[in-house]
């Protein structure tokens, strides 16, 4: 059912410009929310995930084993990769606001992260694994928001919690199929002829990515005459989402990296006689647990979000970290809890990452959409940043107890915030 374009709007009011948008004809406006578009977004996220969960779990042993670096390199690699990809998200913002630019910049990201990382297989130096990694990072880190932005075109508002949803479990799944396949590569192939391969479900993902921007872009019309994109953080702060962001921030201030969960885990279960081989390996399998119930549970909020709004949704995936990190702060040993610890964390993770996307594309209209989703990248990465770096300092200083003490503080914090947080796109519709 197609509904008619508002004729009136308020452009004083951010939440007129919200219903303005709802009704754009720009904008997806029918009650089926599973299209082929939005499939094609889901897809994408699994694929590329996949693909460079790949390279992540292979990257470690290609450098130490075949060109003979240390820790130290892949430490330097992969933090600088982690800094670059949020600058690139919030450069990527103001550039998804131009709906075609939107689209090719979601086709060359997605193409870009695939052969930039596909192509480490080819080195033979340090020197340019950092650079194809970094390249790679801020590929993806630039497609990014125009992928979200897409999303926000090709469903429909009454939709935005599923199809957010359906983009996060597959960027999930491909958590948990990259390190299986990753696995089964190296014993068959290597570690090169690995790292190469993995480029291939980077390509189908930019293959899925075009049949979406394909559907946006029958969806709305381009706009007219020469467009300044620019971050225009005035408009985002008369929109609300600088208010709307404030739990996210919190949030993300104690959303600690998995790398640190893995490492308690291996730790906690380094015991009664298991050797640091059998622990390593149990802690990784209960981490591909982790992804998984998080899948799901981007599947189920995204559902409860359209039906009740974000609000609960994401403050049940604060209350769910909270209750994680107690059982990793108090150490009891024995897997049975640390699978518990994981999935709630999972749960955490997939109702927390589905609000705030859902909360952003609800804030806002088309035209900034891309935009504000480079600022919540930003928030995102700088906060996970943080949080990691403090956590990692208070654990070699003090105790794993009150590292993981500390972030649960912010998770709690973000969960007093959110009763103060005025504004429509918080709110159930």
């Amino acid at each position: 059912m197609t509904s008619e374009e508002n004729p009136t709007s308020d452009t004083s009011d951010p939440a007129s410009h919200a219903d303005e948008d709802a009704a754009a004809p720009g904008e997806a406006r029918q009650d089926r929310w599973l299209t082929p578009g939005v499939a094609g977004v889901g897809a994408a996220s699994f694929f590329s995930d996949a693909g460079h969960e790949i390279t992540t779990a292979v990257l470690p042993s290609f450098l130490t084993t075949t060109l003979h670096a240390g820790p130290g390199a892949l430490g330097l690699i992969e933090g600088a990769s982690d800094a670059l990809i949020g600058v690139s998200k919030l450069a990527g913002g103001p550039l998804a606001d131009d709906p075609p630019m939107r689209a090719r910049l979601a086709r060359g990201g997605y193409l870009g992260t695939a052969l930039l990382g596909g192509a480490i297989g080819l080195t033979a130096a340090v020197w340019q694994v950092a650079i194809l990694r970094a390249g790679s990072w801020v590929a993806r880190g630039l497609r990014s928001p125009s992928r979200d932005a897409l999303l926000g075109v090709l469903a429909p508002r009454t939709g935005y919690g599923r199809a957010y949803g359906l983009e996060r479990a597959g960027d999930n799944l491909g958590a948990v199929a990259g390190p299986l396949l990753a696995a089964a590569l190296v014993a068959v192939v290597g570690l090169r002829h690995t790292l190469l391969l993995a480029a291939l479900p980077g390509l189908l993902a930019a293959i899925a990515i075009s049949i979406a921007a394909r559907e946006a872009g029958r969806a709305v019309r381009a706009p007219q005459g020469r467009r300044r994109l620019r971050l225009n953080v005035a408009e985002l702060r008369q929109a609300g989402l600088g208010r709307a962001l404030l739990p996210v921030a919190m949030f993300e201030c104690g959303n600690i990296a998995t790398t640190l969960l893995i490492l308690r885990a291996t730790g906690l279960l380094h015991t009664d006689g298991r050797d640091l081989a059998a622990a390593t390996s149990l802690a990784i399998l209960i981490y591909a647990g982790h992804n998984a119930v998080a899948a799901a549970a981007s599947l189920a909020g995204g559902a409860l979000i359209d039906r009740a709004g974000p609000r609960p949704v994401f403050a049940a995936g604060a209350a769910a970290y909270v209750l994680a990190y107690a059982a990793l702060a108090a150490g009891i040993g024995g897997w049975p809890l640390l699978v518990a610890a994981f999935a709630l964390a999972g749960v955490g993770i997939g109702l927390a990452e589905t609000a705030e996307s859902t909360l952003v594309a609800r804030a806002l209209p088309d035209r900034l959409r891309g935009s504000g989703f480079g600022l919540l990248g930003i928030v995102q990465a700088g906060g996970d940043l943080l949080s990691s770096a403090v956590v990692g300092l208070l654990w070699a200083t003090v105790s794993p107890a009150v590292a993981f003490g500390y972030a649960a503080a912010w998770m709690l914090a973000s969960l007093a915030v959110i009763p103060l947080v005025a504004g429509h796109a918080w709110r159930p519709r």
